[in-house]
């Protein structure tokens, strides 16, 4: 059975409004922070809007200690007066502890309800379930840590967090573990964890952190280029703004996240995470490296493609058969569908195709080769969407030859006054990719068999279809009008 998500949870069950809901998925993309501080697992928990009991909407455990919870318990409902701790917080709008721990698949597990607040209303409580089998005299480091996550929860209760643009800039923000200090209302240090420490001699230093003004360390051990603004780097680095900033030297590189703390209502100082990205950005660096080269070397295929086309081009203008003629043209042609595919990877950041810009350009392309630029339109309806470059390279060679050949052949005879029209249609689902090539020129000849086919293009395309590709290639006149109809049908 499908367990419901939290947005639906709170909209079907809670009936919490937009703004509401965007308040608790702010405070769940941070409390993993909590959690980690607290060496517990925190529930959501949502009052059913009947105030029949609750509903558990989401859950995280921590990485610094044991889980309470083996099971998840997202979509859990709890009737009314059977969690005392929740109505608690509920109703008097105040952190509710229990004074015995609860007993849990032989686990010792102390509660905690927290009310979560928002414009001075309750819109949900998180339940704080310590796994006490984990629990042993704290160390200073631990103990730092409980008190952050005091404060926080403190801060949650007020109404006071999350804050407005708290989000992080960064897809690698630290955690707790990677980094942890405690800063008083002047950004001077009070605790810096094991980690954090050694995060900072990455940049530089050689004494303790223990003292230090965060913003003036910075300033000393990072270059300015290094460096955010100086309004950024007091606000950040001093604790009075929630974000984080991306600092380094040419060796080493590192995220600050800072959480300013003001639990009741006056700035106490803040919470700062710290992490080592270096290498992390190295390998940005090489891929980017990657990238570029893989780029340039797509750019080199086509400028050689386009130079092997343009030899055949001259080669043809000096023939006197009329068949060499055409089958040098038809070269260039094959040649020119291929550098396309490259001159479009050239500029991707991955080695992936669009299709469709290809598919115009071949359109073009074709007409204009054949000399019917304006007679004979192509058009495209339906999407072919991204393929991957191996894909879009056999394809791209099936689909210039099956226009051609509909331009070919179907308009042979047309008048010098007359017109034609090619449709190249797709259509794609998840799995497989349906091309269909028709057009309005006079049909395929009497008794034609593609088993029995000489023709070279054809051949071409049904090698790359049948071998290359995986796919079907059926080829039949059109139902009630005259034309050929070409259908490709393969797998993505």
């Amino acid at each position: 059975m499908r367990v419901a998500s939290f947005a639906e949870l709170a909209r079907t069950r809670a009936h919490l409004d937009v703004d509401d809901v965007t308040w608790l998925q702010l405070l769940q993309a941070d409390w993993q922070i909590i959690a980690d501080l607290s060496f517990a697992d925190l529930l959501m928990w949502l009052r059913d809007a009947d105030d029949s009991g609750f509903w558990c909407a989401a859950q995280i455990r921590p990485t610094t200690g044991p889980t309470a919870y083996v099971d998840d318990v997202v979509g859990t409902f709890v009737e009314a007066g059977t969690r005392p701790l929740l109505e608690e917080a509920w109703s008097q709008r105040r952190t509710a502890r229990e004074g015995d721990p609860e007993w849990r698949d032989e686990v010792p597990v102390r509660i905690e309800a927290i009310p979560v607040v928002r414009e001075g209303r309750v819109i949900a409580v998180i339940g704080r379930h310590t796994n006490l089998l984990g629990v042993r005299t704290p160390s200073r480091l631990e103990l730092s840590y409980l008190q952050s996550a005091a404060e926080l929860t403190q801060i949650i209760a007020t109404g006071h967090f999350p804050s407005t643009g708290q989000r992080s800039d960064h897809a690698d923000s630290p955690r707790v573990g990677d980094g942890f200090l405690r800063v008083d209302p002047q950004g001077r240090v009070v605790y810096a964890s094991p980690n954090a420490q050694s995060v900072y001699r990455r940049l530089g230093l050689s004494g303790d952190l223990h003292g230090q003004k965060l913003p003036d360390l910075v300033r000393d051990l990072v270059p300015a280029r290094r460096r955010p603004d100086e309004e950024t780097l007091s606000a950040v680095l001093g604790g009075r703004a929630h974000r984080d900033v991306e600092i380094g030297t040419d060796e080493a590189a590192l995220i600050v996240r800072s959480i300013p703390l003001r639990p009741e209502g006056r700035h106490t100082g803040a919470l700062v995470l710290v992490r080592d990205v270096t290498d992390l950005r190295r390998r940005d660096r090489e891929l980017v490296t990657k990238d570029a080269t893989i780029r340039e070397i797509h750019h080199r295929v086509k400028n050689n493609l386009q130079t092997v086309a343009a030899l055949l081009r001259l080669q043809a203008r000096r023939m006197d058969s009329e068949d060499a003629k055409a089958a040098l043209e038809e070269a260039v042609r094959r040649v020119g569908s291929i550098a396309i595919v490259h001159e479009t990877l050239s500029q991707a950041v991955e080695e992936i195709v669009d299709f469709d810009e290809v598919a115009d350009r071949l359109g073009s392309m074709v007409t204009e080769v054949s000399g019917l630029t304006g007679r004979v339109v192509v058009r495209r309806d339906g999407a072919f969407g991204s393929l991957a470059s191996e894909t879009a390279n056999a394809l791209a060679m099936v689909l210039t030859e099956l226009m051609q050949n509909a331009v070919e052949h179907g308009f042979a005879d047309l008048a010098a006054d007359g017109g034609g029209s090619v449709v190249v249609e797709a259509t794609r689902d998840s799995e497989r990719l349906t091309v269909a090539v028709d057009d309005d020129g006079r049909g395929l000849p009497p008794g034609f068999d593609l088993d029995g086919s000489t023709n070279l293009g054809l051949s071409i395309v049904r090698t790359l279809v049948e071998s290359e590709l995986g796919g079907r290639l059926t080829i039949a006149g059109r139902d009630s009008v005259s034309g050929t109809r070409v259908v490709i049908d393969l797998p993505v």
